[in-house]
């Protein structure tokens, strides 16, 4: 029994573990490619090849990863691509405002900061082989 989802899992093998920090490691390489580099964070995080492949990655080993503990490390690194891309739109949107930029800036800003907490969370995690809780 896990204690951290209170689901009963299933062991993971090595070589899904594996492909779990491939993906964070992705994800990372996505935003620090935004940090040192002439995109933004958060652009590079939602349109760069490091994490678009690291998307693809998570939706063709989901299913393996089903019924073991990594399966919340696959939900969590979905909708940290996903929510980050709704909340960018929900930004530019707001761009068209009376609030305007400096708004839409402010949130780029937290979206970004957001997906770093969110990829370094979830490694640290997995480092430890702890599953993430399910929200």
């Amino acid at each position: 029994m896990n204690t951290s989802t209170g689901s009963l899992t299933v062991e993971a093998s090595d070589s899904l573990v594996r492909v779990t920090h491939i993906v964070y490691a992705l994800h990372a390489l996505g935003l620090a490619i935004g940090a040192f580099g002439a995109a933004s964070v958060l652009g590079s995080f939602l349109f760069g090849w490091p994490s678009i492949i690291a998307v693809v990655l998570n939706y063709v080993k989901r299913s393996d990863a089903r019924g073991t503990w990594l399966e919340s490390h696959f939900r969590w690194q979905i909708r940290t691509f996903w929510f980050a891309l709704l909340w960018s739109l929900v930004a530019v949107l707001i761009a068209f405002t009376v609030i305007g930029l400096p708004v839409t800036i402010g949130m780029f800003v937290l979206l970004g900061l957001w997906a770093i907490y969110r990829v370094a969370r979830g490694w640290l995690r997995l480092k430890n082989h702890q599953p993430m809780p399910m929200d």
